[in-house]
């Protein structure tokens, strides 16, 4: 799935026939999926309003399978890019206000020598570590011409590995030229943008049989360990159409704004892995699971005895879902990161620029490597699941922001690209139920069978549920 491949591909459905193929899914269900729309449909370069509508119908296509199984009828899937498009753009309102998307010092910085830095700040622990690297006040009366002036007495590249070293999430900007000859681009190149292995030989769980009423993903079980955005859009998406989806959040890590929108569908419990309680707690769930997804720090779960080889011996036929900034394998694979970084570190922003005619860097429209990943996480999850179910095994699937990037570049670029108009999203929103407050949100643009898609449970704040299944009694750990 190189890059050179799929461009030789022009439609939605040829991009997404790649990725149904790699998976290992039925031919035959191809034949059921509408995707109308074209690029560009907000203003950019690169063909964002394919890759979020070929990531999400990937998704949808695998729940709809998933349901042809179950229930023997395969709907047709319908996933308008404009509405896919805009959904992945994020926006959302809790009682009448839009929260503020960004840390006021998080953003792109000129340093010394010509380069760029990119800050991202939202925890008060990235920011006050990033202040102190730079041997300013930390504390938010810090701003950001204090923090310009001092990044200026900086080398861009020398910035990025002392932050890094520092456990901080910072990105150097690089061109695309720079990015493949950099041993971390050298090691994705030619990845694909959803890896799907099997790692056991547990025999296989079947699908249940359900009736034509039921919901695509009904009684499947998923535990999300995630907090930012790809993650909980991958759980969002699954309990859209129709899985128990379990987020668990640690009581003691702080949470972006966006789970108010993101925790749409979900049950929402706190467990703490630092406590055995907690850990009881965790592998009770796993009894009854067949998902995991988790997007901690690389090796965080691990270190606490939840692994992918671990947790399969846990639960035998688990499908597990791993998130990381920069793949698996390579120097950066413990590297940190957010999807404005991944678009700095990668090229994109520079790319940008330049398509635009713009001497600054400039970021894509929406955070796309987030959404598109997040959607690809479901498919891979749904995908594995499938294969279980006929095949056995546990399974583990692996995807990556920057994986997502590298695809992106794969669908090609746009031209006049920029002419295309954001719309006023405000006017798109719908009203949720929601325990956080009065939430508007974009609603999710699938259809099957003509019949829209929505979240059976409202948005609750992390503990608002205990952390055991509906209807059953927790027990301990085997």
């Amino acid at each position: 799935m190189d890059r050179s491949a799929s461009e030789s591909f022009v439609s939605s459905a040829d991009h997404l026939a790649v990725l149904w193929r790699y998976a290992g899914l039925p031919e035959a269900a191809l034949d059921h999926l509408v995707l109308p729309g074209t690029d560009p449909v907000l203003p950019s370069s690169f063909k964002v309003g394919t890759a979020a509508q070929v990531s999400l119908a990937a998704a949808a296509l695998a729940a709809a399978q998933l349901r042809s199984q179950r229930m023997g009828h395969m709907p047709r899937v319908t996933v308008p890019m404009r509405e896919a498009a805009l959904e992945s753009c994020g926006w959302f309102s809790l009682n009448g206000t839009t929260p503020q998307a960004w840390d006021p010092i998080a953003g792109l910085y000129p340093c010394a020598n010509g380069g760029w830095v990119r800050l991202h700040t939202n925890f008060e622990h990235h920011r006050d570590g990033v202040l102190r690297l730079l041997a300013l006040p930390q504390g938010p009366q810090t701003g950001r011409e204090q923090v310009a002036r001092a990044l200026l007495d900086w080398d861009a590249l020398a910035f990025e590995d002392a932050a890094s070293q520092a456990g901080l999430v910072v990105a150097a900007l690089r061109s695309f030229a720079d990015w493949d000859a950099h041993p971390q681009g050298q090691a994705l190149a030619g990845m694909p943008p959803v890896l799907i292995e099997r790692i056991d030989d547990t025999p296989p769980i079947p699908l249940s049989p359900a009736d034509a009423g039921t919901a695509p993903l009904a009684g499947e079980r998923v535990i999300e360990l995630t907090r930012i955005l790809a993650g909980p859009v991958a759980g969002r998406t699954l309990a859209a159409y129709g899985a128990d989806v379990m987020l668990l959040n640690a009581p003691h890590l702080p949470n972006i704004a966006a789970i108010v929108d993101t925790s749409r569908g979900k049950l929402s419990a706190h467990v703490d892995l630092r406590s055995q309680p907690g850990v009881q707690s965790l592998c009770a769930l796993l009894r009854e699971a067949r998902i995991f997804m988790q997007g901690y720090r690389p090796g965080g779960l691990e270190a606490l005895g939840f692994g992918p080889y671990e947790v399969a011996r846990l639960a035998p036929g688990i499908v597990y879902v791993s998130l990381s900034a920069y793949g698996h394998t390579g120097p950066w694979s413990q590297r940190r990161g957010f999807d404005s970084l991944v678009q700095t570190a990668t090229g994109f922003n520079l790319a940008e620029a330049q398509a635009a005619g713009n001497t600054q860097p400039q970021a894509l429209p929406m955070q796309i490597l987030d959404y598109a990943s997040g959607y690809l996480m479901a498919f891979g999850a749904l995908a594995a699941r499938l294969r279980q179910s006929s095949e056995g095994g546990s399974w583990l699937v692996r995807v990556s922001l920057a994986a997502t990037g590298h695809w992106l570049r794969g669908l090609g670029r746009v031209e006049q690209g920029f002419e295309a108009r954001r719309p006023e999203l405000s006017t798109l929103a719908v009203p949720y139920e929601s325990g956080f407050g009065a939430l508007r949100a974009l609603p999710h643009p699938v259809r099957f069978d003509e019949a829209p898609i929505t979240w059976a449970r409202p948005s609750m704040p992390p503990g608002s549920h205990a952390p055991v299944w509906p209807a059953d009694t927790q027990s301990d750990c085997p």
